[in-house]
């Protein structure tokens, strides 16, 4: 079915136009006053500085569930950082698989391959697929939960052996606080505050389980590690880096703007979260289903993005999609949603928890419109 050939424009705009994938859109009603406690001015090893950055630790804990067991660490360099700081350090003691359906989880292979020059299992697929997930539970694994220039997840984590000998690395960064992540799956999990929670960039969580924590301190890898993946000293875990003692100066105003975001997401609790970026998932998807100009890039609707919500037109050449990206934002109606620039000529909608489900239902009639005006240009 195609509909609103004539495309009428439509009356009602998103309220909050923001639907980037990264940085993200702020909690609703957030105001830079919120941030007006930040301790600016005061060194971050402070006991103020100290006291932040472990609240930051905790509620990030408490929120998701994260075993007591497992530490947290707050990393520099966002998600990229905490990953690459997990496969500098753990990488090598055992053979890896290397999972990548998407431009970042193609990244960690060329860094293991690269970079690391590992004897690496690659395996592969084309954006809007899943590549083949039976894999010997003798091997590490490195993966992302949720593709986020792809829309395309793990459905589940049934194919990870609950008695696997290798090690699970998870880029978690566009799952955390809107996907049900499986702890005792995960073995380092990583994210950044600028996704799920809208937080400011450059800072990223590392989670370890106790297996994680085994492997740096039995494992000293034959490569040379800058200071700041440095993990271990004398053959120890730094206790102190996951108590908010950081490796390297965090911004304080940072931490206290993640502190905001996760005070709006303690309020919902984690369900409430999840169940945000699934109403707004089901809009697109609904929407989608509709009409037979549009449809979601994943194949399998088990592996459809909550969050990351990636779209293809199904007949039209290349750069349309860019054009009715930029005829959005000129409208004031949508910033940022034009695909990744290595992923297919598209659309891409974040539907995190911080974006209201009524914004992304008010959106999807200006789609409509603004693709059959750049059809009839």
């Amino acid at each position: 079915m195609t509909t609103n050939q004539a495309g009428a424009r439509p009356a009602t705009k998103p309220v909050n136009p923001r639907f980037s994938s990264g940085p993200c859109a702020k909690p609703p009603g957030y105001t830079l006053t919120d941030l007006s406690d930040a301790p600016l001015g005061r060194s971050h090893r402070a006991a103020v500085g100290k006291a932040r950055l472990a609240a930051a630790i905790d509620r990030t804990r408490g929120i998701l569930g994260v075993p007591d067991d497992y530490r947290i660490g707050i990393v520099p360099a966002s998600d990229t950082g905490a990953y690459e700081i997990a496969m500098w350090t753990m990488l090598g003691a055992r053979p890896v698989t290397m999972l990548a359906w998407e431009s970042f989880g193609a990244g960690w292979v060329t860094d293991a391959v690269k970079q690391l020059r590992l004897d690496a299992d690659v395996r592969t697929a084309e954006y809007g697929h899943l590549p083949d997930l039976d894999i010997d539970p003798a091997r590490d694994i490195c993966f992302t939960w949720n593709g986020t220039t792809s829309g395309v997840r793990v459905p589940d984590a049934d194919w990870i052996a609950d008695d696997r000998e290798g090690l699970t690395l998870c880029d978690a960064t566009s799952a955390a606080f809107a996907m049900d992540l499986p702890w005792s799956k995960l073995d380092v999990t990583t994210f950044s505050w600028q996704k799920v929670l809208g937080g400011e960039g450059a800072h990223g969580m590392l989670i370890l389980s106790p297996r994680a924590v085994e492997r740096l301190e039995s494992y000293t890898p034959p490569w040379p590690l800058p200071k700041i993946f440095r993990l271990t000293k004398g053959g120890k875990l730094i206790e102190g880096i996951f108590r908010g003692e950081t490796i390297n100066t965090p911004s304080m105003l940072c931490v206290e703007d993640y502190l905001n975001a996760l005070g709006w997401a303690g309020r919902l609790g984690l369900s409430g979260m999840i169940d945000r970026a699934e109403t707004s998932a089901r809009h697109v998807w609904d929407f989608c289903e509709g009409r037979d100009w549009i449809s979601n890039l994943a194949v399998d609707p088990a592996t459809r993005s909550t969050t990351s919500v990636c779209l293809r037109f199904t007949d039209a050449p290349d750069g349309v999609a860019r054009r009715v990206a930029k005829r959005l934002e000129a409208e004031g109606v949508a910033y940022d949603i034009a695909a990744y620039r290595d992923a297919p000529d598209g659309l891409r909608i974040w539907c995190g928890s911080t974006v209201e489900p009524s914004d992304v239902a008010a959106l999807l009639p200006w789609i409509e419109w603004a693709y059959h005006a750049e059809r009839a240009a």
